[in-house]
């Protein structure tokens, strides 16, 4: 059975990770923004994996999720680690063409971000009554 309403939990870009996506050919676009608003619904995509590469991304609250178009491949990183908020931390194409593990310059720019998207939800989120 449906619930009555149905709760959607806003989704934050951190910083240029908006623009980024926006730039991603229409295909990919589709895809992982989908993938975004699965985890608003609280849902989780089939292509989204928890993030490795850190200590900070322990546990399943940061994600990953890839999508391949016309020989490229593009990746969207979100958390739902803070409850009731999703957030779009990072958006990039994979330059590197050797393995297929996030590279460490990516990683950094993830956890600078994280750790922004962690003030911003003290600033505007932390005791609201929000619907998880």
């Amino acid at each position: 059975m449906l619930p009555d309403i149905l709760t959607v939990k806003p989704a934050e870009f951190v910083g240029s990770a908006e623009d980024d996506l926006a730039e991603f050919p229409d295909e990919v676009k589709s895809v992982l923004g989908f993938a975004i608003f699965k985890a608003q619904l609280g849902g989780r995509h089939p292509r989204a994996k928890p993030l490795t590469g850190g200590k900070e991304f322990k546990g399943a609250s940061v994600l990953e999720v890839v999508d391949d178009f016309d020989g490229d491949t593009y990746r969207a990183v979100y958390t739902v680690r803070l409850a009731g908020v999703v957030y779009v931390l990072h958006a990039f194409q994979k330059k590197s063409k050797s393995g297929i593990s996030t590279p460490k310059s990516e990683i950094a720019v993830i956890k600078a971000r994280l750790a922004r998207a962690k003030e911003h939800y003290e600033e505007n989120y932390r005791g609201r009554r929000e619907a998880v």
